[in-house]
């Protein structure tokens, strides 16, 4: 197809469609003429990639074309090329919580890991930020409303094999990473959401008559 069909095909404007192939983000089109190129499913399937990237996930240029050539690459594990795009979407928050509440929560959640038997880098960002939220919790008197943490671990386990196994059934790099990117950012909503109506409804029953 021409880039005028691949941008109707993807609903990517043309300007930038060309803006993306001058990054180097987007493959070049088979040349066929001085002044033409074709392109094809697979300039679609990155397009969509680079889309949830940069539009949905707000990650930044730079950092889209380092995940995209880890993909291009092929020289380290999948584990390693799709955890790079993961982690560019989970950037490190950082609370306010005394360093006696951090140090509390950074034993109890090595704690939780080691028993569960998970493989965790130290460095992941959620590591870190996992550690916050719970000292935050500790600082601010209310370790009773994590006092449950084992059985949070349970469901996030449960769900999160569900999504591994949905998110594996695609047949390429790009397409897998594309699911990563858009399960990690709209799967937080819907789990929230899902935890809102629950929290409303457990709250109805219980309270609705006091």
């Amino acid at each position: 197809m021409r880039i005028g069909e691949l941008s109707k095909a993807t609903g990517v404007p043309v300007p930038t469609i060309k803006y993306y192939l001058r990054e180097g983000l987007l493959p070049a089109g088979e040349l066929s003429s001085p002044n033409q190129a074709s392109y094809g499913e697979a300039h679609i399937r990155r397009l969509r990639l680079i889309r949830a990237l940069i539009e949905l996930a707000q990650v930044p240029v730079a950092t889209v074309k380092e995940i995209l050539e880890s993909l291009d690459a092929d020289t380290e594990p999948l584990h390693e090329q799709i955890g790079r795009a993961h982690r560019a979407l989970t950037p490190t928050r950082r609370l306010s919580a005394s360093d006696d509440a951090r140090a509390a929560a950074t034993a109890r959640v090595t704690k939780l890991i080691e028993d569960r038997g998970w493989s965790v880098d130290p460095e992941a960002p959620a590591l870190a930020t996992l550690i916050d939220t719970i000292a935050a919790y500790h600082s601010l008197g209310q370790d009773n409303l994590i006092a449950h943490l084992d059985t949070y671990a349970d469901a996030v386990e449960a769900f999160t094999a569900l999504e591994v196994e949905a998110v594996t059934a695609n047949p390429t790099r790009d397409q897998l990473t594309e699911s990563v990117v858009i399960g990690t950012i709209l799967g937080e909503t819907v789990i929230a959401s899902l935890r809102l109506l629950a929290q409303e409804s457990i709250s109805a029953e219980l309270w609705k008559n006091r």
